[in-house]
This record gives C-alpha cells, sequence and structure tokens, in this order.
C-alpha cells in the first residue's frame, strides 16, 4: 500500500504547500467586502460560515465523479493513482481557486462572464450556451445514477421511473427556495456523512489487509484501451472537472472573506481526490486487480452495482447500505446544485431578478421539463458526452485564469500548463471517441496536438500584446 498511502501525503502537502502558493499568487485582500455582503439579497447572496461553506462546496462538486469515475478509471491499473494525486494538486485545485475566487472578486459573476471578461465576448456566448448544456446534462445523469442505486434499497413497487420522480420533486424545490433554506442547512450534515463513508472504506481497505498495486506505468487495461487520452476524461470530477467551475460561483455568493478561499476552493477539491483515491484502490483491490475489476462490472451491471459490492463487503449489511446512502447522497447534492446554477445562468442572461419566486418558476419549471425528458435516453450515452463536456469546460476556465494572471502581472504558469494539459485531452478525445469524430489515433492524436500547439500560440501572442500595455500603464 505504499503508493497508496503516499498519494495521502502527496495530496496534503500538496495543499499545504502548492495551495499556498496558488493563494500568494492570486493575491487575496482580507479587507475587501464580498458578494455575500455587496449583494445580499437573501436568495442567491446571503453569508455562509466557511466550515459549513466548505461541506456545501464539496458536495456541490462531488457527484457521481470522483466514484463512479475512479472506479472506471481503476481499470487501467495504478497509473490511476498517478493522475488523481498530479491532476488534483496541479490541475483541478488550481481551477477549483480562480472559478471562485474569480467569481468573488466579480460580485459573483457566473462562469460565461468570467470567461467573457477575460477571453473575449465570442467566447462568452460560446460558453453560455456550453455551460447551460452541460448543467443540465450533470443534473439528468446525477437523476438516474442515484434512482439506481436507490432501487435496490426500496420495495418492488418503488420503480427508477418513481424513484426519479421524486429526486426531480426535491430538485426543484432546492432549486427554488433560499440557499440557507434547504442546501445551507442539510448539505453539512451530507457532507459529514460523505466523508466518513469514504473513511469507513478506505479504512476497510488497511484494517482487512487488502493488496492494493503499487505504482506502475503499464497500461492494466483489460480491453487494451489507450491511456491517453481516455483515462483523462474517464476519472474527471477526481483529478480536474468544469463541472466545478459552474458550481463554485454558487459558494463565491456566499464567502465571508477572500481569505477563506484557499480552504473553500482549493481545499475540497483536494478532498475530492483523497476520495477518488478510496474508490480507485477499492476497485481495484476488492476484486483482485484490474481483471477482477471488469468481471464484476459486468456481473453487478457497471459501477453502481460495485459501489454496493464494495460497502457490503467493507462494512458489513448495516454499514454497506449507510455507504451506499453516502453514495446516493453525493449525485442528488450536486445535481440539485446543477439546475439550481443552471437557473442562474439563464436568469444572469435574461437579466431577469430571482428575488420573486414567481420569476424562478418561469425558468424552472421549463427547465425540469427539457431534463426529464432527457433521462430517457441511455444513461451511458449520456455519461460519455458530460465527461468531455466536463473536461472541455475545465480548459476554458483554465485559460481564462491564465489570461487574468497575465492582466495581474503574475505567475500566469500555474494555469498556463493545466490549461494547454486539458487542451490536448480535450481535443483528442472528441476527435477520436465514437460519439465524437471517430478517427484513428494516427489522425486524432498528430491533429489534437496540432489544435493545442495553435491555441497555444494565439495565447502567447495576445499574452505578448497584453504584457505590453501592463508595462505601459505601469510607466504611466
Amino acid at each position: 500500500m505504499i503508493t497508496f498511502l503516499l498519494s495521502f501525503v502527496a495530496l496534503i502537502l500538496g495543499y499545504i504547500f502548492y495551495g499556498r502558493y496558488v493563494e500568494k499568487v492570486f493575491g487575496v485582500n482580507e479587507n475587501r467586502q464580498t458578494p455575500a455582503y455587496v449583494s445580499n439579497d437573501g436568495v442567491d447572496f446571503v453569508p455562509i460560515d466557511w466550515k459549513k461553506g466548505s461541506l456545501i462546496q464539496l458536495l456541490n462538486i462531488a457527484g457521481l465523479g470522483p466514484i463512479f469515475g475512479p472506479i472506471l478509471g481503476a481499470l487501467w491499473g495504478p497509473v490511476a493513482f498517478l493522475w488523481i494525486v498530479l491532476g488534483g494538486i496541479f490541475a483541478g485545485a488550481v481551477h477549483d481557486y480562480f472559478s471562485g475566487m474569480l467569481s468573488v472578486r466579480n460580485n459573483g459573476a457566473q462562469l460565461p462572464d468570467l470567461v467573457g471578461k477575460y477571453l473575449g465576448n465570442g467566447m462568452r456566448q460560446f460558453v453560455n450556451v456550453f455551460s447551460l448544456v452541460l448543467l443540465i446534462l450533470v443534473g439528468v445523469v446525477f437523476v438516474t445514477g442515484p434512482a439506481s442505486l436507490i432501487v435496490t434499497l426500496t420495495p418492488d413497487w418503488m420503480t427508477l421511473g418513481i424513484v426519479s420522480a421524486l429526486i426531480f420533486v426535491y430538485y426543484i424545490l432546492a432549486t427554488l427556495l433560499p440557499i440557507d433554506k434547504i442546501i445551507g442547512k442539510i448539505y453539512p450534515l451530507f457532507g459529514a456523512l460523505l466523508i466518513i463513508m469514504a473513511i469507513g472504506v478506505g479504512g476497510g481497505l488497511l484494517v482487512k489487509g487488502y493488496h492494493i498495486p503499487e505504482l506502475t506505468l503499464s497500461n492494466l487495461h483489460p480491453k487494451g484501451l489507450p491511456v491517453w487520452p481516455l483515462l483523462f476524461i474517464t476519472i474527471a470530477c477526481g483529478a480536474i472537472s468544469g463541472f466545478h467551475a459552474t458550481q463554485s460561483p454558487l459558494i463565491a455568493r456566499t464567502i465571508q472573506n477572500e481569505k477563506y478561499g484557499r480552504k473553500v476552493f482549493y481545499g475540497m477539491m483536494i478532498a475530492e481526490s483523497m476520495i477518488a483515491m478510496v474508490w480507485a484502490a477499492a476497485g481495484m483491490a476488492v476484486f483482485n486487480g484490474v481483471d477482477g475489476l471488469q468481471d464484476a462490472l459486468v456481473q453487478y451491471g457497471g459501477p453502481a452495482g460495485v459501489v454496493r459490492q464494495v460497502s457490503i463487503s467493507m462494512l458489513g449489511a448495516v454499514g454497506g447500505t449507510f455507504a451506499i446512502i453516502g453514495v446516493i447522497v453525493l449525485p442528488i447534492t450536486s445535481g440539485d446544485t446543477a439546475f439550481r446554477g443552471a437557473r442562474l445562468l439563464i436568469a444572469d442572461f435574461l437579466k431577469l431578478s430571482q428575488r420573486k419566486i414567481s420569476k424562478r418558476l418561469m425558468i424552472t419549471l421549463p427547465l425540469f421539463a427539457v431534463g426529464y425528458s432527457l433521462t430517457l435516453i441511455d444513461f451511458n450515452f449520456l455519461w460519455r458526452y458530460f465527461s468531455w463536456a466536463n473536461q472541455t469546460t475545465a480548459m476554458i476556465l483554465l485559460w481564462a485564469a491564465a489570461m487574468f494572471l497575465v492582466q495581474e502581472g503574475k505567475n500566469y504558469w500555474i494555469a498556463t500548463i493545466p490549461a494547454t494539459f486539458m487542451t490536448a485531452v480535450s481535443f483528442t478525445y472528441i476527435l477520436q471517441a465514437p460519439e465524437g469524430f471517430g478517427l484513428p489515433t494516427t489522425i486524432s492524436y498528430p491533429v489534437g496536438l496540432i489544435i493545442t500547439a495553435a491555441i497555444v500560440i494565439i495565447f502567447a501572442l495576445k499574452a505578448i500584446k497584453t504584457r505590453k500595455q501592463y508595462s505601459v500603464s505601469l510607466e504611466n
């Protein structure tokens, strides 16, 4: 278990040292009033204690991704650990920190407005549509996923359709009511359950003496699927996820002081990476390697069945049931905030005040009608598009963060390097994926790299021009 344990140490050290460096580069201002006070509306802009806000943020961002994704990613073997650790510290946590803190600095602005400010109006319009599609996809896959788990714990008359409808009723309430009425009250409790669940499964791995494979860069996938770029799309939320950029502004509107940003945004991404580590390790260990995991995925009907089997084998019937409840809570508490984010996104675009519930209903009812219709589509098909859209959104936010740092005359490499990497991942994947262009790797690899190089050059030219303007302004 050396690799497994050292990975946790690396994540903790990453939060302490690299997180502090990222915070220093950004430059927090403890005397600056946050949007929670400047724009307090009693609905979305409400001051919330950073401890409670951290747990809400963790539940907002930690949907099925840090569980289902790492279980599927474990099929490639221990190389998955490497991506979770390095991706979490240098890409995912950086992404989450800037998506939250840039929103704090821009009065709680959402992703499209942030991208528009730093990358131009054309990108704003594109991201408006793209992020809305992503949020709806997230809400939908986070209905069908937990519903399939709930059905395994309930009587036969509780069909998948009934459970899905009940989840949608809760989503409507959570989307309409002020953030401190439901989300602010029950999320911290669910957050504690999530942490206890991860500790329980992780502790089971240690106490019961499971063999967790040590680090190797070899591709161990039973079907021989390539590591690049599939692993980096499959494990999204546990390493880096663009969905987080749509959620962080929700908490940016409630944070009480900029000094809490590292704890709330950077820290909760590191916590999510730890959860991902636990489930990737459990997938490899409980079923005796990647071949056994592949068989388990077939035998138990996918990652939901694997989660149930791991939970019960680790913690027994009672403990396993509580663990499954924790896994159910994860996607539900991300799905509701996904729809809430979609409501706010549309409201911002239409410039429609959300103080009155009638205004919220104007957006919410059509939004859920579209969402419910998408639940009738095959889950696996939706999940693949969600995963790609996830990483593409992360790429865009990182480029926006890099341009912010250029404009501020600060070290933009902390955002530029992960942005470049995710650009290559996103374009290479969609070029070769069956749901994309379906090109062979002999074409998708070089074309993906060429597109990435072109984007880097465009950014570099823009950065040089911006730096010259910055120098001139300093002289004046």
